[in-house]
């Protein structure tokens, strides 16, 4: 899969999806918040007001003794700067896209044959998430890897998330975020790419593979949603007796775990309020997700340090982005037929594989999978969970790496 490097227009790549008054400029961009929103929340820190709690740890929510820790490390010890300097590491821009101004990582690999790649987060995660995948992706050689399994990193923050614009009007669902993606892809002079994604950025990605298959030559997913197939009159089609036990039994430990989504998909102005304003109440919304979707047996930090946990934290807090991140669940949730998320009405035709991680959200039958994309990869993971880039940078890393190399 070669990349084009010569500036073919959006116009001519997309078929004019660009939206009026925007320009093909593309400018760097450095993560710099004012002092003023860090002492603002240094004050709101110091001003929490806890809540009580009754029953054990985290079963009615996020446990406010581990949140109470939590906020005196961000209070007293976590380093803003020190993190900023650690994204910046890193080469980020923006340029505007459909009115917006969308924010984006944009690492070249120093090997001439690398692959661009386009890999896009979901909810409650952010471009933070990546940090750990980037160097090992782009310079493989300088992290014990081979130069012919290099990638150019394209990684956006999605309309309405992190440093990226939020969407002034209705209608910003994955379909959508997908187009964008395509016009990034296309300005940077990418003729064709890979697209990845997990939560929402699966999702996306498998509207850029839908909508764009002369772009997208193969398709990485580590979050797949499959059913059986609708024409089929057979309930299991397809799955065998370990496959259903495996996702009834992951179904069963997440339980009532999805309120948030209801919440978010029917009234996210609401609680915007709420999250926008204490940021105590952001970091216990967004934790406890950290705590029940990863594969850390209810202890976030045996998987990820305080420090990033926090910064994922800071990246909607900086931004005040909670509430237009939020509603992407709204929007998604109004443009589908029946369900939480706007799928592509057919099957996905390009090359895709798919990294399964144990302590996923859905676990279905590769059958059911089958049915919806061209499956040619499917990795069963030994560990991992929702946040499969942030969890397992290495596992992540190795499956992409393997599965690409059929483009090469």
């Amino acid at each position: 899969m070669a990349s084009s490097l010569g500036q073919t227009s959006d116009a001519e790549a997309l078929n004019g999806i660009q939206g009026q008054g925007d320009s093909s400029v593309i400018t760097p961009f450095t993560v710099n918040v004012s002092e003023s929103v860090l002492n603002d929340l240094e004050q709101r820190l110091a001003d929490t007001r806890f809540p009580d709690q009754i029953g054990a740890p985290w079963v009615y929510g996020t446990d406010v003794t581990y949140l109470r820790e939590l906020i005196t490390y961000w209070k007293n010890e976590f380093d803003w700067r020190e993190q900023e300097r650690r994204l910046n590491s890193f080469d980020h821009y923006k340029t505007r896209i459909d009115g917006l101004d969308i924010h984006f990582i944009h690492q070249r690999s120093p090997e001439p044959n690398a692959i661009p790649i386009v890999i896009t987060h979901g909810w409650p995660g952010s471009v933070a998430e990546f940090l750990d995948i980037i160097g090992p992706l782009t310079n493989p050689v300088a992290h014990g890897g081979r130069a012919e399994d290099a990638f150019h990193v394209v990684a956006p923050s999605m309309p309405g998330y992190g440093f990226s614009d939020k969407p002034n009007s209705r209608g910003m669902g994955p379909e959508q975020i997908a187009d964008i993606n395509a016009t990034l892809m296309a300005r940077l002079g990418y003729e064709t790419y890979a697209a990845q994604g997990g939560d929402w950025g699966a999702f996306v990605s498998s509207w850029n593979a839908y909508k764009y298959p002369e772009h997208v030559t193969g398709l990485h997913l580590n979050l797949v949603l499959a059913e059986p197939p609708t024409d089929s009159n057979e309930p299991n089609f397809g799955a065998t007796a370990a496959e259903l036990e495996r996702m009834r039994a992951r179904q069963a430990s997440l339980g009532d775990g999805f309120a948030y989504g209801r919440i978010q998909g029917t009234r996210p102005q609401t609680l915007g309020y709420g999250l926008n304003d204490s940021p105590v109440g952001l970091a216990g919304w967004i934790i406890e997700k950290f705590q029940s979707w990863c594969d850390c047996d209810g202890h976030p930090e045996s998987i990820f340090t305080k420090d990033e946990l926090l910064t994922n934290v800071m990246v909607y807090w900086v931004t005040e982005t909670a509430t237009s991140a939020a509603r992407l669940y709204y929007e998604s949730s109004h443009q589908s037929a029946g369900g939480l998320i706007a799928l592509p009405p057919g099957r996905i035709e390009v090359s895709t594989g798919v990294a399964l991680f144990p302590q996923e959200l859905s676990l279905p039958p590769r059958a059911w999978a089958e049915a919806q994309y061209n499956i040619t990869h499917w990795s069963e993971m030994p560990r991992g969970g929702h946040f499969a880039a942030f969890e397992q940078p290495e596992l992540f890393v190795d499956d992409l790496r393997t599965f690409y190399r059929n483009f090469r």
